[in-house]
Formats: structure tokens, C-alpha cells, sequence
């Protein structure tokens, strides 16, 4: 039996996803940019992506720009945007628990001579939204904050630190990365004052290597990528036409009319999980609880830290099992140092280095729970009986 539970690194790609990347490939495979048949072929799968993808958003088609994924999304928005509008003021807002690919740009800046405040989070990773109120100045151009966490799931108060944003300067832009949140959630920018939002496809059952940065009209932003001026000159280079048309057929089949049936779902599996981890010894759950008040967390994303076991050893006696989790942020589990978000939540020193991330998909079922549950029942006393000291 094998159980894939790192969905928040990767997902499996859907079948029709598939058919239609290799369809686009075999058959559609002209440049979007040329002219004559072939080229306007290609272009037609692009501009009915763009339109999918705007329907879910309740946004205009000419709203999304195509990229390679949600660090270029990011790094677009966020180095974009500040160039873009220097000349109004050198202070960015970010909050002290994002992903990698959004610390390294505001690092980037930092170095460059812009003025970066980090935002506090309490305990179950939530934004402090009073920090943020004091940290608003007028030199403040951009504010960045996720959606959800990628770590422990908890989901932001995006709409209040939007209102609270543009009440107090409506020309601050705002972005939110919502690549954790796109497909599991419904994310509506103007809901909560969004000018720039960002996804990867590879995070819903599309392909990797493409993505989207929605970037609200008349939004000032300035390119990353310059050369033949495709995409209204905001990124240039051709057109990745299998991966947008895919990333198009999946954002379909995950935004349907079964969307909130299936999501609660996963809410389900989320609660089972938890309660399951919870009557193991030693185990502590890290984020929103399925049972607080005033807090919210994704449906897929459950970050657990184990007693005296060291997360990369506990990762590999699954993986002998055929279970897959995560250390980590797949981005960052490659690297060395302690999770940054689960510093930032107050988690005990000695559990920095123990935590586990199970992450579901649509498909996840209660089964895939009860062999992980079972499995690691079995493996904790014989781990910790090796733990150094």
C-alpha cells in the first residue's frame, strides 16, 4: 500500500491534465505569438485558460499573467512592485512566517536600500493585525502577507489586514500568496482588496513549472523578465502552452460545483488525522486546532512534532513503508537551519528539529490515515529508543 501525504509539496498530476498538456504538445504546437494558424491555435488554449482561471477569481481574463510558477509569481509581485513605486516611499510590510520565495525577495530589497518590517504571529501562526497597524507609515508601499501557512495551515486574515491596508492608504499595494490556498479555499482578490495574488499550478493537479500572478488593473508594477514583449510586455519569453493550458483544465476540474462538498471533506480527514495523533504519546499539534474559536486553518495541511525523534529519521522508517510526509517546506527541507514558522509560533526548542507535515489531497482517504496512524504507532517506541542525546 503506498500513501502520498505531501500534497502541499506536489500533487499528482490529473489525468486529464494529462491528455490535454499531451495533446498540446502532439498536435497544438505552434507559437502563440505567430500568426497564422498554428500560432492562433496555440493562443486560443492560452486565452481560454486566462478565462478559466479569471471566472474562479471573479476577475477580468486581462488580470492574469502566466509565469513559471509561485516563485516567479512572487518574486514578480514583490521586487515588481516595490521598483515600481520607490519614488513614493522605501518601507515594505511582510509577515515573519512566509515562504522562502518570499523572504528572499524582500532580503533582496532589504539589501538594496528599502526599509522591511517583519509582522509578529501568536501562537497558532496567526498575523498580529496590531503590529501591522503600527507599522503602517507613510513611506509604506507594499504589503505582503499569505494566504496560508505552508507549514502548520493556518490561514491569514487576509480581509482584515486588506481593510486595514487600504483604510489607511488605499495606494499601498497589497499582495497576498495564495499558493497554498488556490484550490482549497475560494480566493476572491477584491474580497480582500488584493492588487497582486499569486499560484502554482503544480499545487492543484496541474503541471509544474507554470503558475499565475494576478495583478489587478492599473496596478503599478514593473517586469522581471524582459526580451519580445509577450504578455503585454509584463513577461517575456514564449508562452509555455502545455503548462497553461494544463494548469487551465485543472483549476476546471477543481472548481466545480462539487467544490465545497469535497473541501469539507477534507476538512474531515484534517479532524480525523488530528484527533488520531493526538492519542499517540508524545505528540504535539502545531497550529489551528479543528475545534477553536476564531481561527481558521486549510484543509489539507496537519504539522505534528514527535518526543524525542528527529523528524528526517521519522520521514525515512515511513518511507520504508511507502508513506510520504514532509520534514518541511519542500522548498526549504533541502537546506539547513530550523523552520523559521515554527520559531515564530513559540514551538519548544527541542521540537524544532521533530515535526512532521502531512498534507491531503481530494483523494486522501480515511484509509491512507488509519496505515499512517498504525505505522507510526509501531515505529515511535523503536525510534526513540535511538534518539542521541
Amino acid at each position: 500500500m503506498e500513501v502520498y501525504l505531501d500534497n502541499a509539496a506536489t500533487t499528482k498530476c490529473a489525468d486529464q491534465v494529462i491528455d490535454i498538456v499531451e495533446e498540446v504538445m502532439r498536435k497544438d504546437y505552434g507559437n502563440p505569438s505567430s500568426k497564422h494558424m498554428k500560432g492562433l491555435e496555440a493562443e486560443r488554449y492560452v486565452r481560454n485558460s486566462a478565462e478559466i482561471i479569471a471566472k474562479s477569481l471573479k476577475c477580468k481574463r486581462e488580470e492574469i499573467l502566466f509565469t513559471s510558477g509561485g516563485t516567479e509569481s512572487n518574486n514578480t509581485a514583490i521586487i515588481g512592485a516595490a521598483m515600481a513605486n520607490k519614488r513614493a516611499g522605501n518601507h515594505l510590510i511582510v509577515s515573519g512566517i512566509e515562504h522562502s520565495s518570499v523572504k528572499e525577495p524582500f532580503r533582496f530589497l532589504e539589501e538594496n536600500g528599502f526599509r522591511v518590517t517583519y509582522l509578529p504571529v501568536n501562537s497558532n501562526g496567526t498575523v498580529k493585525l496590531d503590529a501591522l497597524k503600527e507599522a503602517l507609515c507613510e513611506d509604506t508601499i507594499l504589503v505582503s502577507c499569505m494566504y496560508v501557512n505552508n507549514e502548520i495551515g493556518t490561514i491569514e486574515p487576509v480581509e482584515e489586514i486588506g481593510k486595514i491596508v487600504k483604510e489607511y492608504n488605499e495606494n499601498i499595494i497589497f499582495h497576498v500568496d495564495a499558493i497554498q490556498a488556490y484550490g482549497k479555499i475560494k480566493v476572491i482578490p477584491k474580497n480582500f482588496k488584493a492588487d497582486l495574488l499569486s499560484v502554482s499550478g503544480h499545487k492543484i493537479n496541474g503541471p509544474k513549472g507554470v503558475g499565475f500572478l494576478y495583478i489587478k488593473e492599473k496596478t503599478k508594477i514593473n517586469p522581471l523578465i524582459l526580451g519580445g514583449g509577450q504578455q503585454k510586455g509584463m513577461r517575456s519569453g514564449t508562452d509555455n502552452v502545455p503548462g497553461i493550458a494544463g494548469l487551465g483544465k485543472a483549476v476546471e476540474l477543481i472548481y466545480n460545483d462539487e467544490f465545497d462538498k469535497r473541501i469539507e471533506n477534507l476538512y474531515q480527514i484534517r479532524k480525523y488525522m488530528i484527533e488520531s495523533l493526538k492519542k499517540l504519546d508524545g505528540v504535539t499539534i502545531n497550529g489551528v486546532m479543528p475545534e477553536e474559536e476564531g481561527a481558521a486553518s486549510a484543509p489539507h495541511i496537519v504539522s505534528a512534532s514527535f518526543d524525542n525523534i528527529r523528524a528526517e529519521v521519522l520521514l525515512h522508517a515511513l518511507e520504508d513503508k511507502y508513506i510520504y510526509v514532509s520534514s518541511g517546506s519542500a522548498c526549504s527541507s533541502n537546506r539547513p537551519g530550523l523552520s523559521s514558522t515554527l520559531e515564530a509560533i513559540g514551538l519548544r526548542k527541542d521540537l524544532l528539529d521533530s515535526t512532521i507535515r502531512f498534507s491531503f489531497c481530494l483523494e486522501t482517504s480515511k484509509q491512507d490515515v488509519d496505515y499512517a496512524i498504525v505505522s507510526i504507532k509501531a515505529l515511535l517506541p523503536t525510534l526513540r529508543r535511538f534518539v542521541r542525546k
